[in-house]
C-alpha cells in the first residue's frame, strides 16, 4: 500500500499529505490535482476549520494510477474510463488498450513515414552541389 505521508527527517513525526506533499510525491503539480478534482478524476478531500485538507491513500493511489496510463498514453477520459471500470472488467479494459494500440500504430506508421521523406530530402540537400536554393525548403513550400 501507498504511504500519504512522508518524512522529513528520521525520527520526526510523518507530514500529512496535504496538496503540496502529494504533488511532489506523484510527481505533478498542484493546479493538476486541482485541475482532476475540478473534472471528477479525485475527491477534493474536506477541509477543517483550521488546517490543510489532508489527503487520502486512495486519492494517492489514483493520481498515481492517472500518471502511469498518462505514460502510457491514454487520455485524461481513458483515464476515467479505467477508474470506472476497476479491477473487474478485464474484458472492457483490454478494449480500451486494444483501441489505444490501434491510435498508437498508426502514429509509429505516419512517423516512419515522415521520417523516411526527411531522410530523402536530407539527402537530396547534400547532394546539391550547385547550392541553388534548398531543396528542403522547395519541398515544403510545394502544394
Amino acid at each position: 500500500m501507498i504511504s500519504l505521508l512522508h518524512r522529513s527527517h528520521a525520527g520526526k513525526s510523518p507530514k500529512p499529505a496535504t496538496i503540496k506533499t502529494v504533488a511532489q510525491t506523484v510527481g505533478i503539480g498542484i493546479e493538476t490535482i486541482r485541475y482532476y478534482q475540478r473534472i471528477g478524476l479525485i475527491e477534493k478531500p474536506e477541509k477543517p476549520l483550521s488546517g490543510y485538507r489532508v489527503y487520502s491513500e486512495d486519492a494517492i493511489a489514483r493520481l498515481l494510477f492517472i500518471q502511469r496510463a498518462k505514460e502510457l498514453g491514454f487520455s485524461l477520459a481513458d483515464c476515467a474510463n479505467l477508474l470506472a471500470l476497476g479491477d473487474g472488467c478485464c474484458r472492457e479494459t483490454k478494449e480500451l488498450a486494444a483501441h489505444k494500440l490501434e491510435i498508437i500504430n498508426s502514429k509509429l506508421h505516419d512517423l516512419q513515414a515522415i521520417a523516411c521523406t526527411l531522410e530523402k530530402l536530407i539527402q537530396s540537400c547534400e547532394a546539391n552541389l550547385a547550392h541553388q536554393g534548398c531543396p528542403i525548403i522547395t519541398a515544403i513550400s510545394k502544394r
